[in-house]
């Protein structure tokens, strides 16, 4: 078993993934930079000082790839970073159904798939936005979201609905905005929630929260966002390293703070 506290960041070759992986490996952890180029992944990984690993998170085998290596190495988690994200200009079918492949449906894959290795104690973190707001939902759309009992098959079939919707015409009469990258969020985030109502019986005791880091100088953020890169990042390595006996679970945070959504 690794001595060191190890943790996992998607997207970690560049902005605020760059970012989290340089803080916690600051503060002791072996850290896993995975990303999907692998040439860029390895350089990045090696000015740190840290692990990289290949991984694509929209592709099945690529997560099957990284489960086998883990296995392979006896390794758990303390910690598992959501960050890979992606936005793309304009709004269709093919924009909604790249957008929530990566920013939903590959962090609830990939959570699913690790769920095995994560260790007692262990923090999920999912960098979420506050672009994703339920309040942009038609208030039928919205209801169902709030709804306590709403599980992980039942978001997915949401998820998927929109994307459908999309292709099909019809999303506005749905109740969906005309913002994939929104709705990804709004996702997102509402899986941070239920992983932490459907987990609160686990022995292991595990940590699920999302967050908004703002607006931050990134190549997807932009020169003229108000954050710098290690502003971006602070919220996501607080949530990471809270101690087990002061780490909340099932919540949305901004700037350390409990936020709204």
């Amino acid at each position: 078993m690794h001595e060191q506290p190890v943790a996992l960041v998607t997207g970690g070759n560049r902005g605020i993934g760059r970012e989290i992986c340089r803080q916690l490996h600051a503060r002791g952890f072996h850290v896993l930079l995975a990303a999907r180029d692998p040439a860029r992944g390895l350089a990045v990984a090696r000015e740190l000082g840290v692990a990289f690993t290949p991984l694509d998170v929209s592709d099945p085998a690529s997560i099957a790839r990284m489960v086998t290596s883990l296995e392979g190495r006896k390794l758990g988690l303390d910690v598992l970073v959501h960050n890979a994200g992606v936005t793309f200009p304009g709004f269709d079918a093919r924009v909604a159904r790249d957008t929530l492949a990566v920013n939903f449906f590959a962090v609830h894959n990939l959570t699913v798939a690790l769920l095995p290795f994560l260790r007692p104690h262990a923090r999920v973190v999912i960098v979420s936005s506050g672009v994703g707001d339920r309040s942009k939902l038609a208030p039928a759309l919205r209801a169902r979201f709030a709804d306590g009992a709403l599980d992980r098959p039942q978001l997915v079939d949401l998820m998927q609905a929109f994307v459908t919707a999309v292709a099909d015409g019809h999303h506005s009469a749905d109740g969906w905005p005309s913002s994939a990258y929104g709705v990804s969020k709004i996702g997102a985030t509402m899986l941070a929630q239920i992983l932490a109502r459907e987990l609160a019986d686990d022995p292991r005791q595990l940590r699920f929260n999302a967050l908004c880091p703002g607006w931050v100088k990134t190549d997807m953020g932009g020169p003229h966002a108000t954050r710098e890169v290690a502003e971006g990042a602070d919220t996501a390595v607080w949530l990471a390293t809270r101690p087990p006996n002061d780490s909340p679970s099932g919540g949305f945070f901004r700037d350390r703070q409990p936020a709204a959504w």
